[in-house]
């Protein structure tokens, strides 16, 4: 069983900083791939980074974002600076990963989902 465990998310004042973090935990072989998705109210969710053989950014997505992955931990980061009201929303981390060398192919998780809310 892997669950993806976020935490970071909370309410800041326009101009802060966050780092929401995710942790995939359970039995895990290889990671292939972890991202973050964003969440708006009332829209679908979408892509905003992932790292894996290499680090994408959408094209969407500002400078004020960094994603970043420590293999040791199973774990992925997204820095996110000079916060904007704009960025409220709920952010899920995302892994494709395989839980033993018989897995022919990666499975998709999610997280449950934290929420940053920036007051202007």
């Amino acid at each position: 069983q892997v669950q993806l465990v976020e935490s970071g998310g909370r309410l800041v004042q326009a101009g802060g900083s966050l780092r929401l973090s995710c942790e995939a935990a359970g039995t895990i072989f290889r990671i292939n791939w972890m991202g973050w998705y964003r969440q708006f109210p009332g829209k679908q969710r979408e892509l905003v980074a992932g790292t894996g053989d290499k680090t994408d950014y959408v094209d969407s997505v500002s400078r004020r974002f960094t994603i970043s992955r420590d293999n040791a931990k199973n774990t992925v980061y997204l820095q996110i600076n000079n916060l904007k009201p704009e960025d409220t929303a709920v952010y899920y981390c995302s892994a494709q990963l395989r839980t033993s060398s018989e897995d022919l192919y990666a499975r998709t998780y999610w997280g449950q989902g934290t929420q940053v809310t920036v007051s202007s």
